[in-house]
């Protein structure tokens, strides 16, 4: 035959990283899978757009969906919460500052209380969460 064959008598001398690059691969897939199930649990918000989006760092992430129902960090609250929440995030870090992110089709008064409840807990850093629009024709 072409092939030699050696008699397994001394050390180890060459390891098989096949089956561990086989489990990372596994791995990554349902990682990916599953980063993509939570992403699509989100809030749904018809956000509306601008030209001058930008990326900030969150500290508290506030959502108003159409109804007015009012979401903190993705979980639901109401305006006590908001206050709890707000109080919080100044005690962890004296800068935070908030994202608020409402449904186009909400009242412009909800998005406003909301500003004011923040204002009262002594937050003034927040931002106004936008869809980018849409370069070119």
């Amino acid at each position: 035959m072409a092939g030699t064959f050696q008699k397994e008598e001394g050390p180890l001398v060459g390891i098989n990283i096949t089956p561990l690059v086989d489990v990372v691969l596994v791995l990554l897939i349902v990682l990916m899978v599953t980063a993509n199930f939570l992403a699509a649990q989100s809030i749904p918000l018809d956000l509306p757009r601008g030209a001058s989006g930008e990326e900030v760092s969150t500290t508290l992430a506030i959502s108003v969906d159409k109804e007015g129902a009012l979401y903190i960090d993705g979980q639901p609250s109401n305006d006590e919460g908001l206050h709890r929440a707000a109080r919080a995030a100044l005690g962890k870090d004296a800068n935070s500052r908030a994202v608020i992110a409402a449904d186009g089709r909400n009242t412009h008064a909800r998005v406003v209380k909301v500003m004011d409840i923040l204002r009262e807990e002594k937050i003034v850093r927040f931002a106004i969460q936008v869809e980018p629009e849409k370069a070119g024709p």
